[in-house]
């Protein structure tokens, strides 16, 4: 026994009085946190099997010493209290034990317990074969025979739970060579499959617990500085969370807050990262709100509540990250933000409801609980997970017994020539495997010797084919490639290289164009070519400059064709001279809002930073809606904005009501659009009619004239959306006018 390690660390050693206390106290703790899942029965046969070993004389410990019944106990333990405290699962951790050293085998358990533990138990022994062989330096390679071998998905969360369990129990061992490959393992492996699976909790304990193994010296100078600033970092959060606190109950929210620091070994990457010192990190801790309200309310009432946050101290938008629209493949959502917060201290802030913390807290195992969240694009494993998970009406380790990962039914594993192992799609190509080993070697890929013969691009792999890939540096992707893969990887790949072609091409296109109108001396406007391409058939710019370069339009006829189509719009007009000659010195709008004109929210949130939005410049009295943007500033739109419809389909949880409030205040801008004949002194007498205008302001102006076509922008200064009407009447009566709306 080791003076800094409490317990033996040979095999024949007996257990010491410290392992029989522990092992009898987490027993009934296991079976307090199973309730009724476990019947008197059941329990009684529990307890017994944990203490069964010392009875009957078997070894108690593994070939470090450990105690096995101890580390199957915590292990269900952990399980119960950090997962889901599951019948057959714990039934399934505490027997292996006895399976492991001989005392029963699988099928005793299938008569005993059923075949669904039965099953549970062979899934951890085959899979435990090939646990600390150190095959896991190669952590990729490690991790797809891991997923392939294991037939159910909660063998794989069962060997997280152990593992953490296992580092838990390992500090200060004496063998220090044995313990740095299981941090290392626990780290490579297990830590980011529990990522994958959204066990945070766990996930940073194990990345933790690796680091004190392995720079042990790190670690503890990381822990010691942050317990030396604790006191000051706490006085800290709560100086910063009591404003905020209160502006959100003012807004009519329920909600918690609670901030946590940053894990060590978080802390230690982004030292390296940044290449500072710890003084230098300004995110040491996050701050949390939980929002308890509605789910249709989700979305909604956490945007309002960053809004709230943003108004009260500078937000970076840059760094704003919004798993709320778009969660994280393991089911994590949340809204963070970072906020520049006193004392110019960098804080992040992380708005999330009940029911998020609760994914995030427990990652794919509180999923059963709430119906109906988002399908994302993830491993093909992870997302029928998660369709049964979302599906469920009982717990999840339940209904996870019925879904199979079955590996090499929906997935093929092949190696290169080194030995490394890849997996691909059922029905994955060599194209496929090409752009999975580099997108530089899919792009060149002109076929592969697969298992010593030459195949096409378009062979099938098969489990356990050799593929070595073949290039050529004039191969380029082609468009009849997307028939042949089936990984999103490669198609996404080839689909980018096709839009860069089309890009450089459309590049190319548009040079030779303006080359063509130099030499004739011509300038087409914008809006011109435009209505050309669209006449064309072309919906996007970069279709049409490439067919330009492709010699399937001629750039001469694409001149002729502009020049007839913007002749043919003014066939009417008479040549007149006078309104191009015009000018007036513009004075840049001021779109910021003055004074407590809006009331905000249904709950009536006065004083929030609020913007008008210059695509449709509302004015006092326009029907307005609120959008709550990245940098938290609502911006008011009309309700007939050019862009409100693709902002109700795409953001409605960022909207917020907004009416107007009291009377108009300081003058809004307002654009106008005038059309007509280009008679001389049209633009005196229309600037003379706004000059006479009570209340009114001209700020810019800018006027285009052409064969005799007048066509004005004005951009109006008005109190409120009442007097806007009757200026457009008087300036609609100045000679040559003919049409006046508001742009």
């Amino acid at each position: 026994m080791n003076a800094k390690y409490p317990y033996p660390t040979t095999e024949d050693a007996p257990a010491t009085e410290l392992e029989t206390g522990e092992l009898r106290a987490s027993l009934h703790e296991l079976l307090r946190h199973a309730g009724s899942r476990f019947t008197p029965a059941e329990r009684r046969s529990i307890f017994d099997m944990a203490v069964a070993p010392a009875s009957a004389g078997e070894s108690m410990r593994d070939g470090h010493g450990l105690h096995r019944a101890l580390l199957s106990v915590r292990t269900a333990l952990l399980f119960a209290t950090m997962i889901e405290p599951d019948r057959n699962i714990l039934l399934a951790i505490l027997l292996y034990t006895r399976v492991h050293s001989g005392a029963l085998d699988v099928q005793q358990v299938r008569e005993t317990w059923g075949d669904d533990v039965a099953e549970l138990v062979s899934g951890l022994n085959t899979v435990n074969e090939y646990a600390g062989r150190g095959v896991s330096v190669d952590q990729d390679n490690f991790r797809g025979l891991l997923l392939s071998l294991a037939r159910d998905i909660r063998v794989i969360i069962m060997m997280i739970a152990r593992s953490l369990v296992l580092m838990r129990m390992i500090n200060r061992h004496p063998d220090d060579r044995w313990v740095r490959s299981v941090a290392f393992e626990a780290n490579c492996l297990y830590a980011q499959l529990a990522h994958r699976l959204g066990l945070y909790k766990i996930k940073g304990e194990l990345e933790d617990l690796s680091l004190k193994y392995t720079n042990r010296e790190i670690y503890t100078s990381i822990a010691r500085e942050l317990e030396a600033t604790k006191r000051e970092r706490d006085a800290y959060i709560a100086a910063f969370i009591a404003p905020v606190k209160e502006k959100l109950e003012k807004a009519g929210l329920k909600f918690s807050i609670k901030g946590r620091t940053k894990s060590i070994s978080s802390i230690w990457a982004k030292i390296k990262k940044q290449k500072v010192d710890m003084a230098h990190i300004y995110d040491l801790f996050a701050i949390r709100v939980i929002i308890d309200t509605p789910r249709e309310r989700e979305k909604s009432d956490c945007w309002l509540a960053y809004s709230i946050l943003a108004d009260m101290y500078t937000a970076n938008p840059a760094r704003m990250k919004d798993w709320i629209s778009l969660p994280k493949s393991n089911g994590y959502e949340s809204l963070h933000a970072t906020v520049m917060g006193p004392g110019s201290k960098w804080v992040e802030v992380q708005f999330r409801t009940v029911r998020m913390d609760l994914v995030a807290e427990k990652g794919l195992a509180a999923h059963w609980r709430y119906k109906g969240g988002h399908a994302d694009s993830t491993d093909q494993w992870m997302n029928n997970i998660r369709d049964i998970l979302e599906t469920a009406d009982s717990g999840p380790m339940q209904l996870m017994r019925t879904m199979k990962m079955d590996a090499y039914g929906r997935e093929v594993f092949a190696f290169t020539p080194k030995g490394d192992l890849f997996r691909l799609p059922a029905g994955g190509t060599v194209l496929d495997f090409a752009f999975h080993i580099h997108s530089n070697v899919g792009c060149k890929c002109t076929g592969a010797i697969v298992n010593d013969r030459h195949e096409k691009i378009t062979y099938k792999i098969k489990n356990g084919d050799t593929v070595e890939i073949l290039t050529s540096s004039t191969q380029t992707p082609k468009q009849d490639w997307l028939s042949v893969v089936v990984s999103s990887r490669a198609r996404n790949r080839i689909k980018q290289a096709l839009n860069e072609a089309k890009a450089r091409d459309a590049q190319l296109g548009k040079e030779i164009l303006e080359r063509r109108l130099k030499n004739r001396k011509l300038e087409l406007d914008e809006a011109l070519l435009a209505r050309y391409m669209k006449k064309a058939g072309y919906k996007f710019n970069t279709d049409f400059f490439a067919a330009i370069a492709a010699e399937e339009l001629d750039p001469n006829r694409v001149i002729t064709g502009c020049l007839e189509l913007e002749a043919g719009e003014n066939t009417d007009a008479e040549v007149r001279t006078g309104a191009d000659e015009f000018t007036l010195r513009p004075q840049e709008p001021d779109t910021d809002s003055g004074g407590d004109v809006l009331v905000i929210g249904e709950k009536s949130i006065k004083g929030l930073n609020y913007k008008m939005a210059r695509c449709c410049s509302p004015i006092y009295g326009d029907k307005v809606f609120g959008f709550i943007s990245s940098d938290g500033v609502v911006k008011i739109h009309r309700d007939d904005c050019p862009n409100a419809r693709n902002i109700r389909e795409r953001y409605p949880y960022r909207l917020i009501n907004v009416e107007w409030s009291g009377t108009a205040g300081a003058l809004m801008p307002v654009s106008i659009k005038v059309l007509g004949q280009d008679d001389i002194g049209i633009v005196t007498n229309i600037t003379s009619i706004i000059s006479k205008e009570p209340g009114v302001q001209l700020r810019n102006i800018s006027i285009d004239s052409h064969d005799g076509l007048f066509r004005g922008y004005l951009v109006i200064g008005v109190p409120d959306r009442t007097s806007l009407p009757s200026l457009l009447r008087k300036i609609s009566t100045v000679k040559g006018v003919k049409e006046v709306v508001r742009n």
